[in-house]
């Protein structure tokens, strides 16, 4: 086999100097991504709509912060727009906000619905069409959609994010098969339940959808179908957006990448 013109990998440090969004980058999964990044040496725009925790993070991290309602169009041309006018370059989008709501479809409120896709469906599509232009003249990007195993399978009483979460992976397998002659990955993460404030949320919806007490959702619901008996820590996921944002995954595209404490190999 002729090896000659395949660039040798520098390892999960190479993304050293890269510009990165990343989106709900002031808390959870979001904020343990955007150290983990500018650890590694990348240069990070958080977008956040909450203006202190978003704020915070950026600082931390040493880049820029961006408050913007994802659901609005907008906002979404205005994060890349601010990223490339101050970096002049972007090379990582890391789609991540989102938030739940727990209700049964026949009380499901149809504004929080469109809410709920327009952030966490509509917003990836939007910010991926916006950087798309500057990876495709870089010929170089990296574009990882933080995902759901409720991307992967569905459970009572969240029809708007499993929905979002489904369309999130179909959109990242359209977004690599398009991305492929210019050098641009798209790759997708669906963990199961990570102690994030979005979990810590939901304790009491399951507790009032399932008819249990509060204390018995951690055991009984939330980690019921998992072999490992714990929650996902934020900086596990980081650590595989970080090893999917570098040159050691340039062959990997259109994949989704489970981290579920064994709850799918059942």
């Amino acid at each position: 086999m002729n090896m000659a013109g395949i660039k040798k990998s520098k390892g999960v440090n190479d993304v050293k100097g890269r510009v990165a969004i990343v989106t709900g980058g002031g808390s959870g999964i979001g904020f343990a991504t955007t150290m983990a990044l500018s650890s590694a040496g990348a240069k990070v725009s958080v977008a956040d709509i909450d203006g202190v925790s978003g704020a915070l993070a950026a600082k931390k991290a040493g880049g820029i912060f961006v408050r913007a309602d994802l659901t609005k169009q907008d906002d979404c041309k205005r994060v890349v727009e601010e990223t490339f006018e101050t970096y002049q370059r972007i090379d990582i989008l890391v789609n991540n906000a989102g938030f739940q709501h727990i209700s049964p479809i026949s009380d499901f409120p149809e504004a929080k619905w469109k809410e709920m896709l327009d952030l966490m469906l509509t917003a990836p599509f939007l910010l991926t069409k916006y950087s798309w232009k500057y990876m495709v003249k870089q010929r170089f990007g990296r574009i990882v959609n933080i995902s759901s195993i409720h991307g992967l399978i569905a459970s009572p009483y969240k029809a708007a994010y499993v929905a979002a979460k489904h369309g999130l992976n179909g959109l990242t397998k359209c977004t690599a098969l398009e991305g492929a002659a210019y050098g641009i990955t798209a790759n997708s993460i669906c963990p199961s339940y990570v102690r994030t404030p979005l979990v810590d949320k939901q304790i009491e919806g399951l507790a009032k959808a399932n008819h249990v007490k509060k204390e018995s959702v951690l055991q009984d619901i939330i980690l019921k179908e998992a072999a490992i008996k714990r929650l996902i820590e934020p900086e596990e996921i980081a650590d595989l957006v970080l090893y999917l944002c570098s040159d050691s995954t340039s062959s990997v595209t259109g994949s989704t990448w489970t981290i579920d404490l064994g709850w799918t190999a059942q």
